[in-house]
């Protein structure tokens, strides 16, 4: 087994792929970090992408709280909204509104892929995913690293995508059977215009940012173009190559650069008895930049503000 440790020696880091996915050992996350702890538990996030810590056994207090050593909580989730009490957290339940709108819909190799939220101006720059209630088996969830992905492009297939742009949206289903989803969606629309591949704020690397769940087409191409293009793009991002896989533990934590990835919730869950219950927050993020320096647009919706901005945004209403 390969590993590293902290300078400190405080921490063990097991990568568990080559490109994305690392095991952090050493930490009680139920207690605050102390500083070296917390800079070395960043750095192995920027490098991992995705960062796991085992038998955390976090209480949603606990879990706000440490969320908070490495950012400013969102609201739960912009459209589908939080849990009772704690409006960091959103309920990732086996069946939770957010998944009845795949019901009927084509499945395709990226289908259910997605980063999230990124239907907002200013999608959450991490996400941190908590595990409480766990199948015995099945349930894994998926992780692709797409700085990686972009440096698997041929030179000229780089050369064409950097400077493009895509429509990334929240769509109700508007056929009469998208229910509670597509009234929540009507509620809050959102949708912007992003950069094709995006320059990573703090790593500098260059990301091919092609959420499948959320971007819908490509600024400037017809309709024909765009779609033969994104499954190109959808298609090179999932190989497996570039991605981890990880079986979850009750007590366990993912912790995700939601700027560099993209994941995939199970869907094996629905053809069992099991249960399954996660909780998430995700952490305030910017605008993205492109290679040509021009920013995510806004084109419906406004931007995602901290918890204490929306609350207090929701009380002037």
């Amino acid at each position: 087994m390969v590993s590293s440790r902290d300078a400190a020696g405080r921490i063990e880091i097991v990568p568990m792929t080559l490109h994305i996915g690392a095991e952090i050992r050493g930490v009680d996350l139920t207690r605050p970090l102390p500083a070296a702890q917390l800079k070395a538990v960043r750095d192995a996030f920027l490098t991992w992408k995705v960062i796991f810590f085992r038998d955390q056994n976090l209480d949603h207090a606990q879990h706000v709280a440490m969320a908070r050593q490495f950012g400013e909580p969102t609201i739960g989730h912009a459209v589908f909204g939080h849990v009772e009490g704690h409006p960091e957290i959103y309920s990732v339940a086996k069946n939770r509104t957010a998944n009845q709108k795949y019901e009927a819909m084509m499945v395709t190799p990226w289908y259910g892929w997605h980063t999230d939220v990124t239907a907002a101006v200013n999608p959450p720059c991490a996400s941190i995913l908590r595990g409480v209630t766990i199948p015995p088996y099945g349930g894994d969830t998926f992780w692709t690293n797409l700085a990686a992905a972009y440096a698997g492009l041929s030179e000229t297939m780089r050369g064409f995508v950097d400077g493009l742009r895509g429509i990334h949206a929240f769509e109700a289903r508007g056929d009469g059977k998208g229910g509670a989803y597509d009234e929540r969606v009507k509620r809050r629309a959102l949708k912007s215009e992003h950069p094709l591949v995006s320059v990573h704020p703090e790593t500098g690397e260059r990301v091919l940012f092609v959420s499948p769940s959320f971007l819908k087409s490509i600024t400037g191409l017809t309709p024909r173009e765009s779609a033969k293009m994104l499954e190109i793009l959808w298609e090179h991002v999932i190989r497996p190559e570039y991605t981890v896989r990880f079986k979850w533990n009750p007590g366990d934590i993912a912790f995700w650069d939601n700027r560099a990835t993209a994941h995939l919730a199970p869907r094996d869950i629905f053809q069992s008895d099991f249960d399954r219950q996660l909780y998430r927050i995700t952490l305030v993020g910017e605008p993205l930049t492109g290679v040509d320096g021009r920013r995510s647009t806004a084109i419906d919706g406004l931007p995602i503000l901290s918890v204490a901005e929306e609350l207090r945004g929701m009380a002037a209403e």
